[in-house]
């Protein structure tokens, strides 16, 4: 079992409840206590918690700690809130919101509460236990999921704002470039993140050549609840960096995994996919332009480079809160000392490209 399933005990000071419990039995139609809470152990930037009663379960996401703590524009759980009631209803599946609590004065954070899913989450892409049968129907059940957010018609969906104005690159350069800045270890310096700041920029694809759509942000086989026992997606959960950018670094980011080692970087280099029923990258590629009308093309070298850069700064962030004492889950301290690897990755793929 990965150290990442079940909960256990939630013992945070912070959570009250029963100011919890009374709001929720005011909001939640049906809702009837008595409450307990449980925390799961995954995740690693906002806190997530099971709710239990005697009737039925729920899952709330919270903030990891009252806005003056955190880092500008981190941990937006009303977007995640949000981007939920969006979907409700289209190709996309997800998990139905109950209440957007955005008043800190009752917990001292920010926090919405959604169904539980009841089903399964898989955190090793190897699957270790499955069958080569199985594993191809997984991974052709992720890709029609991605296709399918990739094709979700923003205007019908109100989320024409969802994201910033201009070019997503320069945009998502300077977020991130600011992010790492403030959570930066100054007595050890990443020398790879230096190199990807100048770097990126300098290599990002033409403004005019970028599609927008709609972006998952973290997209990846363990943010996927399936069916017990079957490859069907029950929901998409994790959309705290959704956003409306170029769908093509969003489909890159959860192409790592062909690249990334295995271990706690949780890739599938090395393996010999074929025998273990995965589909090879390129099949996988042409799979997902089927699907969503869109051309990956040849930029491997700047997508996952960009990707390695933004997930090596928001690892950053974990290990600047776990300093600070508010990390969200004990893996955090583990998670955050990952940064410098996952920079040196990207870094190693901005020069050697694809098929390195």
């Amino acid at each position: 079992m990965s150290s990442f399933d079940g909960t256990r005990a939630a013992d945070e000071p912070w959570l009250d409840l029963p100011a919890l419990e009374a709001l929720l039995r005011e909001r939640i139609e049906g809702f009837a206590g008595p409450l307990r809470v449980e925390r799961f152990n995954g995740g690693q930037s906002n806190p997530t918690f099971l709710l239990v009663t005697p009737e039925r379960r729920y899952v709330m996401r919270c903030k990891p700690g009252p806005v003056a703590q955190l880092l500008p524009t981190a941990h937006a759980v009303e977007r995640e809130a949000r981007v939920l009631r969006a979907l409700a209803g289209t190709q996309v599946p997800v998990p139905q919101v109950y209440l957007l609590h955005e008043d800190e004065a009752l917990l001292g954070r920010a926090f919405y509460v959604m169904e539980m899913l009841d089903g399964e989450v898989h955190w090793d892409p190897r699957l270790k236990t499955h069958s080569p049968a199985q594993r191809t129907a997984l991974f052709d059940a992720m890709n029609a999921t991605i296709a399918a957010i990739h094709s979700v018609d923003v205007d019908r969906q109100g989320l024409r704002d969802y994201g910033a104005p201009g070019n997503y690159y320069d945009r998502g350069l300077s977020r991130w470039t600011k992010q790492y800045r403030a959570s930066e270890f100054k007595e050890a310096p990443v020398a790879a993140m230096e190199r990807l700041i100048e770097w990126l920029p300098a290599n990002a694809p033409p403004a005019d050549s970028v599609q927008t759509r709609l972006l998952h942000g973290d997209f990846r086989l363990d943010n996927l609840v399936f069916e017990r026992g079957g490859a069907r997606v029950l929901g998409v959960l994790d959309w705290e960096l959704s956003t409306l950018g170029d769908p093509l670094a969003d489909f890159a980011y959860h192409a790592l995994a062909w690249v990334a080692p295995p271990g706690p970087m949780r890739g599938l280099a090395g393996l010999d996919l074929d025998a273990a029923g995965i589909p090879q990258l390129a099949a996988y590629c042409a799979l997902y332009e089927a699907r969503s009308g869109l051309t990956v093309g040849k930029r491997w070298n700047f997508y996952f480079a960009y990707n390695l850069f933004r997930l090596a700064a928001i690892m950053q962030g974990v290990a600047a809160r776990a300093r600070q004492g508010i990390a969200s889950s004990q893996q955090a301290v583990e998670q955050g000392a990952l940064a410098p690897r996952v920079a040196e990755l990207g870094w190693a793929l901005a020069q050697k490209g694809w098929g390195a």
